[in-house]
Parts: structure tokens; C-alpha cells; sequence
């Protein structure tokens, strides 16, 4: 029996999976033909959206982990925006070498995430009122180091990381001036990129991962196969909140900056990411490779109507609202399908 429900859910998750992907590949080539003249076929275009959403993109991984578990994590952009605040704030107010910066916001991360997870898994509280607690605390203490944005001037050793650029020797392009110039990429798509190679492998390969799919498939049958639930779901909150400092320090490498607004709303943009590339709201079902084109559906809306010109930025969260609702649409049919199956 537990080998055919896990053959039904890998179809799932690969179904959509594909239907991701296919909405991703016909919206990228209609900006393609559409606004070739404006650039939009351009590998460097491309690697900007990246750029552009590398933090959401680790973030996102981190909300796939707890999503499948069949958790939610609420309080993402109140930590990403709190970890900028403290990289700011430390660098630039207190002088902290970089390294040491990092690596105080990476702790907190792990600390928040064991705290919120040992609220969720051992204390049984509800996810989403613990995590919306997290949510105003971070945005809190946000507030509390500096109601001010702090920009990082001082810090050269972050600024060179957050600036360099690395270089990709094909696709280049000639200039008006007879200039080759390459396209490039950021040292922070280079840690979005591994935190999905890494993230998938957990998921796939080891034992934790396939405890996360058992949890949030059925909590009572991953209790009788022997599962440790709350050591389980436990852990996925601590490695949830090491990557969501994660992903406040890679959207420090973009902002360079702290303050109070920053990142509101990050965690939606994380869950729709997730729900898009076919993580089930329910748990039990999704794939960080998913999220991953989630994440490029959404980079790729903002490119399109940015290419448009005339449509305001608000048209971003109009039409990625309408493909998660169609996505939420699907994952409802899969659950009655899976509700009939299961009666019968």
C-alpha cells in the first residue's frame, strides 16, 4: 500500500512539476519574439533574473523543506529583513569584519529556526500562529536596531563580494562601440544555485528527506512506520530558519542595505514560488527543482511587464496572484482525486 501512495505522489509532483516548466519555457519565448528588440533574449537578461532573485530563490528552498512536511513558515521576509538590518548595522555601525557579521546573523538564523520548531513539533502549536509571531518579533527587533535605512559604504570586503561579477565566456554580445562584453553572474546566483543542488539531494537521496514526504503525506502512518515526527519536523525548522538567514544575506549582496520595509512581503513570494512549482499546500508532495521555476515564472512576469514599459508594477502580483490561484485550483483536484482513490 505505502508503495503505491508513493507512486501517486511522485506522479503528482512530477505532473506539475511539468506544468511549470511549460508555463515557464511559452512565457520565456513569448518575451522572446515579443520583446526581442528590447533585449529580452539576451543571455545577460536571463542571469539578471537570477540576480534579481537569488535570495528569494533560497529562500523558497527553505519553504519547499517545511511545505512538504506539511508546515508553513510565515515569518521568511521579517528574517531577511531583520538579517540585512543586523549586516548593516554591524558593518557599518560597529565596525565587524564581514566575516564575523555573517556569521553572528547564520547563528541567529539556526537559533530562530530551532525556537519557532521546537514551538511547532515538541509544544504542537499551531505553524502558522507561531511563525506569525516570528513574523512581528523579527520585524520587531528590525525596528528596534534602526527605524533609519543604514547603508554599507565602510565594509569593502562585502561590497567587493556583493560587486563582483563573474565572467560566463559564451553568449557575449558586441556593443556600439565594438566592445565583446560577457555576461555575468553574482557571487550570490552561485549560492542560490547550490542551495538547490544541495537541497534537492536532501530531498531525494536521504533519510530526512523521505521522513519529510512520509509527515506530510500522513502524520499518523509515518508515526506507526517508526518516523520520529517531532525530531523530524524539528529539524526541517532549523534548517528552514539557517536558510532563511541564508537568503537575507544573499538580498544584502543586491540591497547592500538595511531598513525597516525591507523585504515585506518576501514570504508570500516564497510560498507562491513553492505552491507554483508544485509543492502541495497540504504537504507531502513538491520538488525544489519546482520551486526553482516557480521562482523564474515570477522573475519572468516582472521582465515582461518591465520590457512593456506602460503597465505599472503592480500588474507583477496581479497576474502571479492568477497562476497561484490556478495552481491552488490543480493541487485541490489532486487532493479529491486522491480522496476517491482512497475510499474505494
Amino acid at each position: 500500500m505505502s508503495n503505491i501512495s508513493k507512486g501517486k505522489r511522485i506522479d503528482s509532483s512530477k505532473f506539475l512539476m511539468m506544468i511549470t516548466i511549460c508555463l515557464f519555457v511559452v512565457m520565456y519565448i513569448a518575451g522572446v519574439i515579443i520583446y526581442s528588440d528590447k533585449g529580452f533574449g539576451r543571455m545577460q537578461t536571463f542571469l539578471n533574473m537570477l540576480i534579481d532573485n537569488a535570495g528569494l530563490l533560497v529562500a523558497a528552498s527553505g519553504m519547499t523543506i517545511v511545505m512538504i512536511a506539511g508546515g508553513i513558515d510565515i515569518s521568511v521576509g521579517s528574517v531577511v529583513g531583520l538579517v540585512c538590518m543586523i549586516l548593516s548595522y554591524s558593518m557599518e555601525k560597529m565596525g565587524l569584519p564581514s566575516g564575523v557579521a555573517i556569521a553572528v546573523v547564520l547563528v541567529f538564523g539556526i537559533l530562530f529556526g530551532a525556537f519557532q520548531g521546537w514551538l511547532i513539533s515538541y509544544m504542537q502549536l499551531q505553524p502558522f500562529i507561531v511563525t506569525l509571531a516570528g513574523l512581528f518579533m523579527c520585524r520587531g527587533l528590525t525596528a528596534v536596531i534602526s527605524s533609519e535605512q543604514i547603508a554599507i559604504r565602510a565594509n569593502k570586503a562585502f561590497l567587493a563580494l556583493a560587486n563582483q561579477n563573474i565572467n560566463i565566456f559564451f553568449g557575449s554580445t558586441v556593443n556600439k562601440h565594438g566592445v565583446r562584453m560577457y555576461p555575468f553572474i553574482h557571487p550570490s546566483v552561485i549560492i542560490a544555485l547550490a542551495v538547490v543542488v544541495v537541497v534537492w539531494f536532501i530531498l531525494r537521496y536521504t533519510r530526512f528527506g523521505r521522513n519529510l514526504f512520509a509527515i506530510g503525506g500522513n502524520e499518523q502512518s509515518a508515526l506507526l512506520l517508526g518516523i520520529n515526527v517531532k525530531r523530524t519536523k524539528f529539524a526541517a525548522y532549523v534548517l528552514e530558519g539557517f536558510l532563511a538567514a541564508l537568503a537575507g544575506f544573499v538580498f544584502c549582496l543586491n540591497t547592500t542595505a538595511g531598513f525597516v520595509e525591507q523585504a515585506r512581503g518576501f514570504e508570500m513570494e516564497a510560498i507562491s514560488s513553492a505552491v507554483i512549482g508544485g509543492t502541495m499546500l497540504t504537504g507531502g508532495v513538491g520538488t525544489v527543482i519546482g520551486t526553482f521555476f516557480g521562482v523564474l515564472i515570477k522573475a519572468t512576469i516582472e521582465t515582461l511587464i518591465r520590457c512593456q514599459g506602460t503597465l505599472s508594477s503592480w500588474w507583477n502580483k496581479i497576474v502571479l496572484s492568477s497562476i497561484l490561484c490556478f495552481f491552488i485550483v490543480l493541487q485541490s483536484v489532486f487532493a479529491i482525486i486522491k480522496a476517491k482513490r482512497a475510499s474505494k
